[in-house]
């Protein structure tokens, strides 16, 4: 049995145990659950509310915010130090998420139905109650549904993130671009991406934020949602929720919400490592000081983090960086490095100066029909050099043939949009 499966008859069987007991329960011991449940009731009007847009009054939404929130309360204490997933339906129906990422705590608070102006009203006492290691954030498909610009949503996430920043400046909050719809669903592909970009503009000057491309990773070719992923066009099955973890994971663990596997790795006979792991020690930008024992480049656009040199998502669109090494490469070399790339991620290798775009090959290109390619994986990438000559090939497929490059140069990575992290780095030059 699939994880998620056997955690959700887990769940099941848990809920059949104790109902025998909730039939003893004396009246008296029923009045402070009820009176807890008042508490959460959704205000019948928007009066004195934060935000703008709409909050869903139908009676199956008020009934659910009232059941899901009064539960959480009940949570406070155990839920403490949780990653957040917070969100609507796709977030609440994300039952197989713990199995995902064994050994984080994770806190599901998505509410079906929900908006962004919802996530606003009830962020206190459902996030920040739990001083959160961590945030994921998706939501904003219902408020297209419920006929809200895109501007409104975006305005309303700005204060959500404002409001995260003040409760902790350094909370690592992991942004969602809303996944693809149907215009049938009154969730047009041209509202969603709009909405995107918004909270892409959103979060330039918000460091602690990162987004993740969840609308690229699913959209077909004309930007709606493919049924083989979300069979009614706005929920992911059990595959589109196994393709969202996988896209997530990398993120989360570099941001250290969630364990990496380690690398007990050591180069091949006859080569040599140029990133040692541990920090970007021989590595810098041109014409400044080198970042020798530094974990993060001055920008914060490289990292060395779990024994990979990572390319982190950048602020602002198009907005490229080259880090190269503080070394020469006279001779003739083969250079070995393997690469994971998040949805539509856009980096590229620096061979003497030339670059070798490097990708999230099959959505971001050049090379779109790579049979070996692997999504969202570890991919091996070699580079031979010889007289001034450059090939190229990804997983044993040619990318480039007789690329012409310098007598001589550095080795480097480019940081353009996505994140993408880089291991196994290692050199044999000729002699």
């Amino acid at each position: 049995m699939i994880p998620a499966l056997r955690l959700v008859l887990a769940s099941s069987l848990a809920a059949c145990a104790v109902a025998p007991l909730a039939a003893q329960t004396p009246p008296a011991a029923k009045a402070a659950p009820a009176a807890a449940n008042a508490r959460f009731t959704l205000p019948a009007t928007d009066d004195g509310l934060p935000g703008a847009g709409p909050i869903r009054r139908y009676d199956w939404f008020q009934k659910l915010w009232q059941e899901r929130r009064s539960g959480w309360a009940r949570r406070v204490q155990q839920d403490q130090g949780s990653v957040v997933f917070l969100g609507d339906s796709i977030t609440q129906g994300w039952t197989g998420a713990g199995a995902l990422f064994p050994g984080t705590k994770i806190a599901n608070r998505g509410i079906s139905g929900d908006t962004t102006r919802g996530v606003l009203i009830r962020l206190a006492e459902d996030v920040l109650a739990l001083k959160p290691r961590g945030v994921v954030l998706l939501i904003g498909t219902n408020d297209l549904e419920e006929q809200a610009t895109p501007e409104t949503a975006a305005g309303n996430l700005k204060l959500i993130l404002a409001a995260l920043k003040a409760h902790n400046p350094a909370l690592p909050v992991v942004l969602c671009n809303v996944m693809p719809s149907a215009d049938a669903k009154k969730r047009p592909a041209d509202k969603i991406k709009k909405l995107n970009q918004l909270y892409y503009a959103a979060i330039k000057d918000e460091p602690q934020v990162t987004v993740l491309d969840t609308w690229t990773l699913f959209a077909d070719a004309k930007g709606d949602a493919k049924p083989e992923e979300f069979p009614d066009l706005l929920h992911p099955n059990a595959v589109g929720y196994l393709k969202f973890g996988a896209a997530l994971r990398p993120i989360l663990e570099t941001l250290g919400l969630v364990p990496a596997w380690p690398d007990d790795w050591t180069p091949e006979p006859g080569y040599e490592s140029l990133f040692n792991g541990r920090d970007l020690t021989g590595w810098g930008y041109t014409g400044q000081p080198p970042f020798d024992g530094k974990l993060d480049a001055v920008d914060g656009r490289f990292a060395a983090r779990n024994g990979r040199l990572v390319v982190t998502v950048a602020r602002e669109e198009r907005a490229h960086r080259k880090l190269m090494t503080t070394r020469q490469f006279p001779r003739d070399f083969t250079l070995k490095f393997e690469f994971r790339a998040s949805p539509n991620a856009d980096s590229g290798a620096f061979i003497r100066e030339p670059q070798l775009q490097v990708r999230d090959y099959h959505l971001a290109g050049p090379f779109h029909a790579l049979k070996n390619y692997k999504p969202l994986d570890w991919n091996e990438v070699i580079v031979t050099v010889r007289g001034g000559l450059a090939r190229a090939t990804c997983n044993g497929e040619v990318l480039i043939d007789a690329f012409p490059v310098p007598a001589t140069g550095p080795i480097g990575v480019e940081s353009d949009k996505g994140q993408i992290e880089y291991r196994r780095i290692q050199v044999k030059e000729a002699r």
